[in-house]
């Protein structure tokens, strides 16, 4: 068997139904491909279990937290405190961003390792969009502090210099995108891959220490991108000399 035909145990393997088939070929029509379908029904029961773990907490908190109550407050004030020793106190404006991005990352990452359901991270569109929600954010935020003064961070400190800095700036900017969509998926796409190859060769016992390193590295590729974003936002909001 060749490699590239390993793949996941995706959700739509178990959804064997004659409707959900009729779908499957109105979307083949439409150049969408049974990977991107499977990313998009794992990215949306993330999003489910997100919204739903959000409600039941937001409608049962209590002034003494009890149960799940404590377990998100310990989760918001990790993310509250990194966010605030990384981007100072005006970083706080920014926290909901930040924090909606960690939880998501890392559900995604980990999302792969429950039978039947793979990694969202795992597919590049899914890694894409997030970076471009940062790379957006950060130049709205440069935008909205210094209005045109933004600009400055593009062009170098003296005028006979923009031909040769502004380029630089503009690929170096440009290039964020890429490092963040392609750094999650890869991590994570090579994770998973080795997980099935060794659930293929020697299932059950053998790939278990590989699903303990992708529970580590699935808070390792968190962190990484929400510290990268917030340093983008940090830079943007700098004055430029």
């Amino acid at each position: 068997m060749a490699a590239a035909d390993i793949h996941p145990p995706m959700l739509t393997d178990v959804i064997s139904n004659p409707l959900f088939h009729s779908m499957e070929h109105f979307w083949d029509k439409w150049g969408v491909t049974h990977g991107d379908l499977n990313n998009v029904l794992n990215t949306w029961l993330v999003m489910i279990i997100l919204i739903v773990a959000s409600v039941l907490v937001k409608n049962k908190l209590e002034m003494i937290p009890r149960g799940s109550q404590n377990f998100w407050e310990v989760v918001v004030s990790t993310l509250e405190d990194i966010v605030v020793q990384t981007m100072g106190e005006h970083g706080r404006h920014y926290f909901p961003l930040i924090a909606s991005l960690a939880l998501f990352i890392l559900s995604c990452n980990l999302i792969g390792i429950i039978p039947w359901l793979q990694s969202s991270t795992n597919n590049l569109n899914t890694t894409l969009a997030l970076a471009l929600v940062a790379f957006v954010t950060t130049h709205y935020v440069g935008l909205k502090s210094h209005g045109t003064h933004y600009i400055k961070h593009f062009i170098g400190p003296v005028p006979w210099l923009i031909p040769l800095m502004l380029p630089i700036e503009l690929i170096g900017h440009f290039s964020r995108i890429l490092s963040l969509s392609f750094r999650l998926f890869g991590n994570i796409m090579g994770e998973d891959l080795a997980i099935v190859i060794l659930t293929l060769l020697v299932p059950y016992l053998v790939p278990l220490p590989m699903m303990v390193l992708q529970v580590f590295t699935s808070f390792i590729q968190t962190l990484v991108f929400i510290m990268l974003t917030m340093m983008y936002i940090v830079g943007s909001l700098e004055e430029a000399h």
